[in-house]
C-alpha cells in the first residue's frame, strides 16, 4: 500500500485539533505552575503576580496558538509531501 497524496486541509484539521489538545495540556500545566509561583512566600507577599495571570490565560491562549500553528504547518507539510511524493514516490506501508 502506498500513500500517494494527502489532502492538506483534512490533515490540517486533524493535526490542528491534536495540537489544540496538546496546548490545553500545556495550558493546564502553566496554570498549575503559575498558581504555585504566586502562592504566599511567607512574608506576606504573593510571589510573581504576572505568572499567575498568565497561567490562567494559558488555558485559553496555548490551545488556540498550538491549534492554529499546527493547522497551518500541517497544511504546508502535506502540500510539500504531495510535491515530493510525485518526484520520489509515496510512503510505503506493509499491512496485514
Amino acid at each position: 500500500m502506498v500513500i500517494r497524496r494527502i489532502d492538506p486541509f483534512q490533515a490540517g484539521k486533524v493535526c490542528g485539533t491534536l495540537y489544540a489538545f496538546l496546548g490545553l495540556i500545556f495550558g493546564l500545566l502553566f496554570a498549575a505552575l503559575g498558581g504555585m509561583m504566586t502562592s504566599s512566600l511567607g512574608d506576606g507577599t504573593t510571589g510573581i503576580p504576572f505568572v499567575g495571570g498568565f497561567g490562567m490565560a494559558a488555558i485559553i491562549i496555548l490551545p488556540l496558538l498550538y491549534g492554529i500553528i499546527g493547522f497551518i504547518m500541517t497544511i504546508i507539510m502535506a502540500a510539500l509531501y504531495n510535491l515530493v511524493a510525485g518526484w520520489v514516490g509515496g510512503l510505503k506501508f506493509d499491512v496485514e
